[in-house]
């Protein structure tokens, strides 16, 4: 199973409660942005195109607790940046364990190996490993040679010590479903990983690399052949059916951007982690002053390529807890 038991029967339980009580918003997952700073340039990537003063700046574990305690999320997925470059990273996790949330530390993997005895294997802790191709793609895709075996080395090593690592792998228009296939089979049969997310990059505005961003036909064409064999039944892949087939393009959804809202030193970003049209100091803020129908395919331009699991994903979830038929697909992993 891709998904522990014991974090499925918690989502399953707060989904409930948000349904019971008749609220209509509500986040799945944070994404915490603690530091902005990496130790790579991926092209990619508009993240680190922050100036010098703002990269320097960083969240602090009580910013990071409040946060999490007010929008009531019970998972969070620890981005940037590289937060192993945050010098608080420990007691952040730390923290967000004892407070029994389900912690996805997201890492490039380059400091991995050198902080891997700052933490302890947990039920509610993953490492998330970005992973973008093999050798010569994720090396490219980062523009750095080595990457890669490094990055490999560390999940390795992790595993051997009893953590859980999950994978992050971002697809662009210089991959194919021939890629798609080799990474995810090397990374499901070969490095035996717990689990595999998978996203088309979103086209930010700041990302030095324009050129290779896929389309929305591109996207489905890709996944929909890359998956043609049935061979997506046997990958341990971190998400529901249903996003499976909205990446195949045999579904649609309208982005739930709320569904997994972005915290970072500015406060609770508007809309989305991949987008900024101002912050607000609380989540419940975050809800009530935001003009949600204002964004999505056919509403903002910004949105039309977008396919990204943070806006996506949470729609999916809705949908398969929506259906009988889709809550016992997605519970006995039938992708």
């Amino acid at each position: 199973m891709s998904i522990p038991l014991r974090q499925n029967l918690r989502m399953a339980s707060y989904l409930l409660r948000q349904r019971l009580s008749g609220r209509e918003k509500y986040p799945l997952i944070v994404e915490l942005e603690p530091l902005f700073v990496c130790n790579l340039a991926c092209p990619g990537c508009g993240k680190i195109q922050y100036p010098t003063e703002i990269l320097r700046q960083r969240l602090s574990p009580e910013d990071v607790f409040s946060a999490i305690e007010e929008c009531g999320a019970p998972m969070v997925s620890i981005a940037g940046g590289e937060p192993l470059l945050h010098p608080q990273i420990e007691e952040i996790v730390n923290g967000l364990i004892a407070r029994k949330r389900f912690v996805y530390l997201c890492t490039n993997a380059i400091l991995l190996m050198r902080k891997l005895d700052s933490f302890k294997p947990s039920p509610y802790f993953s490492f998330a490993v970005h992973i973008d191709g093999l050798k010569e793609r994720h090396d490219e895709a980062v523009d750095r040679e080595g990457v890669f075996d490094k990055a490999v080395e560390a999940v390795r090593e992790a595993k051997r010590r009893g953590f859980r690592v999950t994978t992050n792998t971002t697809f662009f228009t210089n991959d194919s479903s021939k890629t798609v296939r080799e990474v995810l089979d090397f990374l499901n049969d070969d490095l035996k990983v717990d689990a595999m997310m998978i996203s088309p990059a979103y086209a930010y505005e700041k990302a030095p690399d324009q050129e290779h961003f896929l389309g929305v036909p591109q996207a489905h064409e890709m996944f929909a052949e890359a998956f043609s064999d049935g061979r997506r039944k046997k990958w341990r892949l971190n998400h529901t059916p249903l996003f499976l087939d909205f990446l195949e393009g045999k579904k649609e959804f309208q982005c739930t951007p709320w569904g997994i809202p972005s915290y970072s030193i500015f406060g609770w970003q508007r809309p989305c982690y991949l987008m900024s049209d101002g912050y607000t100091k609380t989540y419940k803020e975050l809800l009530e002053t935001t003009d949600w129908s204002k964004y999505g395919r056919g509403r903002d331009s910004r949105c039309d390529n977008c396919m990204a699991h943070c806006g996506y994903e949470p729609s999916a979830v809705l949908a398969t807890t929506g259906s009988l038929r889709e809550s016992l697909r997605a519970m006995v992993g039938t992708h």
